[in-house]
């Protein structure tokens, strides 16, 4: 590991109880900083209003500042009832194809991240995926805490604990065999993140804008690695909130994964064009083991700040 690695790791690695909740309500409220906390959310009925409940109730309700000043569920199309849910446990809901309808979406959380810029106004924006279980608050005030307590950070991730079933540890399989291994050989200086691809992260939407956004699987390791671009290791920071429980994804859906994993390094790496940008997948049949084709992401949404309706609201 890079000597910088080595020191950031000790300067830029928190708990999420290195910060006190009255801590970052009394730095909230001298800044005068608000918080945007978004969970895209596709078919997501069976978690998305616990998650909702507890920010609501930890973060919202009953404090002397709420630390959260906008809760808000980007629905991308969910057939079942993730919105009805989420807007009875108190979060505002859009769809988002509301959101800047001139440009048609395109399938992927990356484009519901990206949208959502135009449909939140926070200072400070935390994502945080909408199938989590045994939700803890600290998913939000620890990664939020950061960027109220120190100006220098700009972009911080959760680090957390994967189970995967009963067993331990062994969540976060695309994290292990795709994007560790393309971080470390090509941006090391991001080999102390334990968990680059999780969706729990808070950003200063002042550098957010500023981002272009992979539509698909690919968007946390491509914001992680332009973030580093545009602002430096000193300004990105992890904070361990604990164990993280979800719905794990079959193997074939990984391989999607890994393979829009790994085109959006590759984009990142030469600014080329892949050769194919598709991925070859077999399942067994009846007569034995049958090819499925399935596209790789190849969009990408350019930053915000350029984005002809964001700035217009700016202004407004």
């Amino acid at each position: 590991m890079l000597e910088e690695v080595e020191r950031w790791l000790a300067d830029r690695s928190w708990s999420a109880a290195d910060r006190p909740l009255d801590q970052l309500l009394d730095r909230k409220r001298a800044a005068g900083t608000t918080v945007s906390v978004v969970l895209p959310a596709l078919d997501e009925e069976a978690t998305v209003g616990a998650i909702v409940e507890t920010v609501r109730r930890e973060l919202i309700e009953g404090l002397p500042v709420p630390l959260v000043d906008e809760l808000v569920v980007i629905d991308s199309g969910s057939a079942d009832r993730t919105a009805e849910v989420a807007a009875k446990a108190g979060a505002r809901v859009v769809h988002r194809d509301e959101i800047l309808p001139r440009l048609p979406a395109l399938p992927g959380k990356g484009e519901v991240l990206w949208r959502s810029l135009l449909a939140t106004g926070g200072d400070i924006v935390c994502f945080v995926d909408a199938d989590l279980r045994d939700f803890s608050a600290t998913f939000v005030s620890g990664i939020v805490g950061p960027l109220l307590t120190d100006p220098d950070v700009q972009f911080v991730k959760a680090m957390y604990d994967r189970p995967l079933g009963d067993t331990p540890g062994q969540g976060g399989r695309v994290t292990e065999l795709v994007a560790r291994p393309l971080l470390n050989l090509h941006w090391p200086q991001l080999a102390g993140f334990v968990q680059p691809l999780g969706g729990e992260y808070a950003v200063r939407r002042s550098l957010l804008e500023r981002l272009p956004f992979p539509v698909g699987y690919g968007v946390e390791l491509g914001l992680l690695v332009d973030a580093l671009h545009t602002v430096g290791l000193d300004a990105l920071a992890q904070v361990d909130v604990g164990v993280r429980v979800h719905r794990h994804q079959d193997g074939q859906a990984l391989g999607r994964m890994a393979a829009a994993i790994y085109r959006t390094a590759q984009v990142r790496l030469s600014r080329g064009h892949l050769v194919r940008p598709e991925l070859t997948q077999f399942e067994r049949g009846a007569e034995g083991f049958v090819p499925r084709t399935y596209p790789v992401d190849t969009e990408e949404r350019p930053p915000m700040a350029g984005i002809k309706e964001y700035a217009l609201r700016r202004v407004a």
